[in-house]
């Protein structure tokens, strides 16, 4: 599945972001400037950024998994903390 998101956060502060929520359950394989790949029992999750608009940065998220796995619940709960990050007041919905 492949999931994306508009921010305002800089593309090295959602990386960093993505290292802390996916480090500790899934190490990362692969490591670029606007590229990880963490890899855990559970599936892989490549993530990548991309300047967007000038103002914005382009977040694509993507498991190797069909349908809706946790693993794609643990992604777009990733980018809910991306979003609060922005907006310190939105809460975290959703069974993910």
């Amino acid at each position: 599945m492949c999931y994306f998101h508009r921010t305002h956060l800089a593309a090295d502060a959602v990386l960093r972001e993505a290292d802390a929520f996916f480090g500790g359950s899934a190490p990362a394989v692969e490591v670029g400037p606007r590229r990880r790949v963490f890899a855990g029992p559970v599936g892989q999750v490549t993530l990548s950024v991309a300047a967007e608009g000038g103002h914005y940065t382009r977040v694509t998220i993507e498991t190797d998994q069909m349908g809706e796995s946790e693993l794609d619940k643990t992604a777009k709960r990733f980018l809910a903390v991306v979003h609060q990050r922005v907006e310190p007041g939105h809460p975290l919905r959703g069974a993910y």
